[in-house]
């Protein structure tokens, strides 16, 4: 599939791009424009079955959705992404074409409810079109091909690893950015329809930067292909919202 040309001055071809440990410049104003919530990739309207545990009481609380975000990052949805993402960024860097048709594979099949898949993978196909409008990236375009030529759809992760590979962004800051931007998505839900105040979802963000860092870190540290959730009653409650009568949310 042809990706788009970018329409302004390429500062990866003046810039040396090439990954390192570092973060700052034109790496560090990337990885935020493509993470920030003015991203167009529709994040604002998921939450992750979030909605339906308020729905059911079990989110009343600042302290409820700090703990329901930290089990959705340590051993829900955001262990599985942390794995993907390593997996795409790393098959990038080895120039690995069979590990990155891997990483899309496991990224289209590792969802335990049809809600959940919509989430990512919608997001994923935003993100790869509106990155790839803006800037070159060929291992984009690379894994735009895979997914025609196997009939799969690209995971949120998937793509972010990927366009963070290819544009020499540092593989933990960028995990940590996307986990950090993942979590932060579903707190913004849960201030919405708890409700909440701004103070109490940033008491909540601050509560899980620990917890952001050490999901990347054990993420980088274990085997790739180390990935599952054990969020049951984050999976019950997008299960539920399927047929949830009155929704705010499209997960």
């Amino acid at each position: 599939m042809a990706m788009g040309m970018n329409t302004h001055k390429d500062t990866a071809m003046t810039t040396d791009m090439s990954p390192g440990t570092e973060l700052s410049g034109v790496r560090l104003q990337r990885l935020m424009t493509w993470l920030s919530p003015a991203f167009p990739v529709g994040a604002f309207s998921y939450s992750h079955g979030l909605e339906s545990a308020v729905e059911a009481g079990m989110l009343e609380n600042r302290e409820d959705l700090s703990s329901w975000v930290e089990t959705i990052v340590s051993s829900g949805a955001g262990r599985v992404d942390a794995a993907l993402f390593r997996a795409a960024y790393d098959a990038v860097i080895s120039d690995d074409t069979e590990g990155l048709a891997w990483a899309l594979e496991r990224g289209d099949a590792m969802r335990s409810t049809r809600e959940l898949g919509l989430e990512t993978l919608s997001q994923g196909a935003a993100f790869v079109s509106a990155a790839a409008r803006h800037w070159s990236s060929p291992w984009v375009g690379r894994l735009s091909d895979i997914a025609a030529e196997t009939a799969r759809e690209i995971a949120y992760p998937v793509a972010v690893g990927v366009t963070a590979a290819d544009h020499g962004i540092a593989e933990l800051p960028a995990l940590e950015a996307y986990l950090h931007a993942f979590a932060a998505n579903i707190v913004s839900a849960g201030v919405r329809a708890i409700p909440l105040g701004q103070s109490d979802g940033l008491h909540v963000l601050a509560a899980l930067e620990p917890v952001v860092v050490a999901a990347a870190g054990a993420a980088l540290d274990r085997p790739v292909d180390d990935m599952g959730s054990a969020a049951i009653m984050v999976d019950w409650a997008s299960a539920i919202h399927e047929t949830q009568y009155s929704r705010l949310f499209r997960s």
